[in-house]
């Protein structure tokens, strides 16, 4: 609700967020990809949009985009595409996860499976 002589805020469509794009420049970024201002004291263009501003800012500590997206009450999907140009532009800094364990070497198992027979 708005109060008596105040305009209505009125939506922005996603589109004009993200200047017209669905993807971003980058497909390290993930939901779970953690973010961090690079140089919080470092401005942003003039052109910067308000959710690029509240990007940055809310970035001041460690925060995953799961969570900015939740903070800003906008789709995850819009939000990867604000977050990395923020990373191209130097603004962001992006930290993934911790990587998938990889299987185990299977030269080294047939070693020491090799080294186990030799033992009888």
């Amino acid at each position: 609700m708005t109060a008596p002589g105040e305009q209505p805020e009125r939506p922005v469509r996603s589109y004009v967020i993200t200047k017209g794009r669905a993807r971003p420049s980058r497909n390290t970024i993930n939901v779970d990809t953690l973010l961090v201002a690079a140089d919080p004291g470092r401005p942003l263009p003039v052109t910067a949009s308000r959710e690029e501003a509240a990007l940055v800012r809310m970035c001041a500590r460690l925060l995953s985009l799961a969570e900015a997206a939740a903070h800003l009450a906008l789709p995850v999907s819009l939000v990867k595409v604000v977050a990395s140009d923020l990373v191209d532009s130097g603004h962001l800094a992006a930290r993934s996860g911790i990587p998938e364990a990889t299987g185990p070497d299977t030269q080294l198992l047939q070693e020491v499976l090799d080294g186990l027979r030799r033992l009888r």
